[in-house]
């Protein structure tokens, strides 16, 4: 039996005490300083207050201030917080894990540095902490998996990243059940960027049912060959975005395809993108959303930061992304969300 420590209490940290649990092994899922109000729901129900189904029998449940030990003694910790507390956990949780200890982490995003790089998460961790003469063991985990799914144990394909191979199979024996199937990947880059890149492209997608509720009606059918087009788009760019990230495989992109895919069906970036192809600009569509956070549209921004600064080196053409460019003004300039059919055509 090996003990799971899960720092971060939101929806998919939660979702992972599930095959955690069943497979046997001693859980602990601590609530960061915002979850106070959830771990407290957990211990009175046994449930997160998110999902339909009750906690595995003896997931334990711990506040923030008793994090160091829940973590003490632990064989795996995962990070469960949004990218909205990279810097948090960064700062106060990882300094606090054993360097023996594996992390793997949900949180998915790119940061953009000036010179147009953008470095996944793990990256970034493992370069602050190594100034600090630490050297962290950073895994990560991407692929089409929203939590709720997890919970009602739909069958889900994942992939586990990391530099050492042995580490992340012994994450995996900890992890996989009968319902979680889980890829192995020493291209941390590969699979953090692919799924990063899936959250901006997700939104471009929704743009196209608000257009047709728009046009139609909000109550029309929906219709299909807008979303098939801008998805065949969408898939266009992020292999060409996974190029110049140095991870353009196969496999990254069909991992990336296919968390777009569960994206566009659900959640958040839907909603965004539904509501501003209806015809809301950015700060209206959040005022609806009332402080849903958004991950898709930081990941957009910054990526066409990136692609930008790489354009003035003439490293890359930003006409080789239009759909990325559009979502960008989009939300930096609130430009009309109509989309630019005529740039996708191509001719071979």
């Amino acid at each position: 039996m090996a003990v799971v420590t899960i720092v971060g209490s939101g929806m998919m940290g939660s979702a992972l005490a599930f095959p955690a649990r069943e497979n046997g092994h001693e859980v602990r899922l601590v609530g960061t300083h915002l979850d106070r109000e959830i771990i407290d729901a957990c211990r009175a129900s046994n449930r997160h207050p998110k999902f339909t189904k009750d906690f595995p029998a003896g997931v334990k449940f711990y506040q923030i201030e008793d994090m160091e030990e829940a973590i003490r003694g632990a064989d795996l910790v995962i990070g469960g917080v949004s990218s909205f507390g990279v810097d948090w956990f960064g700062e106060h949780v990882l300094p606090k894990v054993p360097e023996e200890v594996p992390v793997l982490t949900v949180t998915k995003g790119l940061l953009d540095t000036p010179d147009g790089q953008l470095l996944p998460y793990p990256a970034v961790w493992a370069k602050r902490l190594a100034d600090r003469g630490r050297r962290p063991n950073l895994n990560a985990v991407g692929g089409p998996c929203t939590s709720y799914e997890l919970v009602a144990h739909d069958q889900t394909e994942v992939a586990f990243c990391g530099h050492d191979r042995e580490t992340l199979r012994r994450i995996r024996a900890i992890m996989q059940t009968d319902y979680y199937h889980i890829s192995l990947s020493t291209d941390v880059v590969g699979i953090e960027s692919a799924v990063a890149l899936k959250n901006g492209y997700a939104l471009a997608v929704a743009l196209t049912i608000g257009l047709n509720q728009r046009q139609f009606g909000i109550d029309s059918e929906l219709h299909y060959n807008s979303q098939a087009a801008v998805f065949g788009q969408a898939v266009r760019e992020m292999a060409k975005l996974l190029e110049m990230q140095g991870a353009g495989t196969l496999d990254n992109l069909c991992v990336g395809a296919g968390d777009l895919y569960v994206t566009v069906y659900g959640g958040r970036t839907r909603l965004v993108g539904i509501l501003l192809g209806r015809g809301l600009d950015i700060d209206e569509a959040k005022a609806e959303l009332k402080g849903v956070t958004l991950e898709s549209l930081v990941v957009a921004v910054r990526v066409a930061q990136a692609v930008r600064i790489r354009a003035a080196r003439g490293e890359r053409d930003p006409g080789e992304f239009p759909l990325l460019m559009h979502v960008d003004r989009i939300l930096t300039e609130k430009a009309p969300a109509e989309i630019p059919w005529e740039r996708f055509t191509f001719e071979n």
